[in-house]
């Protein structure tokens, strides 16, 4: 008998516990629990007023689901706010303070718990919070974006438990005071990127991360997103593309999203998702909600690494060198910079897509496209092409 395939769904995930609870808990039960009881009153109404949904508590800790990302961080800072006034008359080391982490991502739904690498990002974001404070990954930051008057402090990529893949992470500051390392929520940065992000990648690196840091900002309208990537990877295998991004944005204004950027970051959250699965059926369900995606040819190259994974070590290798050279040409396919298509040229002299990027090149020299001299993106979602052998 066939089983029933689970309901899936991308929603933002708040994840809360409180700070110390054991060390509470042993040094006075009663009085705790008091305490916990009167903090859930005020954490409970809180979800409900922004349209949240509890999937789940246990002891001390707190899971919920909401339909818009702007609700599930507004929840949030009402929820420490209203906790830090109740808590004003209470000695400082006997208060009850919460650690609230949020992610935007695709879950799975049974009995009305939602399960998922969404949900266990936000579980290590919160971890990652202070007593009393917030964090959020990128997706919820890029969500935000001229929604809000908050501030961010970028904590740079973050190596946390049971998750394979580094997480950038951001600390929301909510109370008025903006520290050295704060980024406004408008997108205009106020500091460097931090050193999380800045320094140097070491020589035993894995390519695949420094693959999956350029999928992470190769659509960024942040210019000191691809400064930060030159710096880690002075020698990289996209610096050209990097520094061509960089001078385009040098100087630009940001205007307010559309609608296309939105859905780009929503399929971003979708993608960063699915993109480490070993499973099939997640892969093809991103192609399936994105048949025109941006990710579509590493979807399918995924697809086809998960389907081969008993390949030998050279053969990982080369499919290795070869999602590289996708990612670089997904960067540059629509681009009406010649600089641009001209980079992939060097890197990739002999490379799958060179045909094509030689024919777009001599439209652009023949005046058949406009040239603008940037990416000419414009944020749009493209159907990947296909290479040419």
């Amino acid at each position: 008998m066939e089983v029933p395939r689970l309901e899936r769904k991308l929603v933002a995930i708040l994840a809360a516990d409180i700070a110390g609870y054991s060390r509470l808990m042993e040094q006075d039960e009663v009085t705790t629990l008091e305490a916990l009881s009167a903090h859930r009153g005020l954490t409970d109404s809180s979800i409900e007023r922004f349209n949240g949904r509890i999937t789940g508590t246990a002891g001390d800790s707190v899971l919920a689901e909401f339909a818009s990302v702007v609700d599930a961080v507004d929840c949030a800072v009402e929820m420490q706010r209203a906790i830090a006034a109740a808590s004003e008359n209470t000695p400082s080391e006997r208060r009850l303070l919460f650690r609230i982490g949020i992610n935007v991502g695709d879950v799975m739904m049974k009995d009305g718990d939602i399960f998922g690498d969404g949900v266990n990002v936000a579980a290590r974001l919160e971890s990652l919070a202070d007593p009393g404070g917030i964090c959020v990954s990128r997706g919820v930051r890029d969500h935000l974006r001229k929604h809000s008057t908050l501030v961010f402090e970028d904590l740079g990529e973050q190596s946390v438990k049971n998750i394979a893949q580094a997480i950038r992470a951001f600390r929301v500051r909510f109370e008025g005071t903006e520290p050295a390392h704060a980024e406004m929520i408008d997108g205009n940065p106020t500091a460097p990127v931090p050193e999380a992000m800045g320094a140097v990648a070491q020589a035993d690196e894995p390519p695949e991360i420094e693959l999956a840091f350029w999928t992470s900002i190769k659509d960024s309208e942040d210019g000191t997103e691809f400064a930060a990537y030159l710096e880690r990877y002075p020698t990289g295998a996209f610096c050209a593309l990097a520094e061509s991004r960089r001078r385009a944005l040098d100087g630009q204004n940001t205007t307010a999203p559309t609608a296309d950027a939105e859905a780009v970051a929503v399929e971003l959250a979708f993608w960063d998702s699915v993109k480490d699965s070993a499973s099939e059926t997640e892969l093809r369900a991103y192609l399936d909600r994105y048949p025109r995606g941006s990710f579509v040819a590493l979807a399918r190259a995924r697809l086809q690494a998960v389907a081969e994974h008993d390949a030998p070590a050279e053969a990982g290798a080369a499919s290795r060198a070869d999602l590289v050279e996708l990612a670089f040409w997904d960067s540059v396919k629509d681009s009406d910079n010649r600089a641009m298509l001209e980079a992939y040229l060097v890197q990739f002299a002999r490379g799958s897509f060179v045909l094509l990027a030689r024919a777009r090149l001599d439209e652009l020299r023949s005046g058949k496209l406009p040239e603008s001299g940037h990416d000419g993106r414009d944020g749009q979602v493209s159907e990947s092409d296909g290479r040419t052998h």
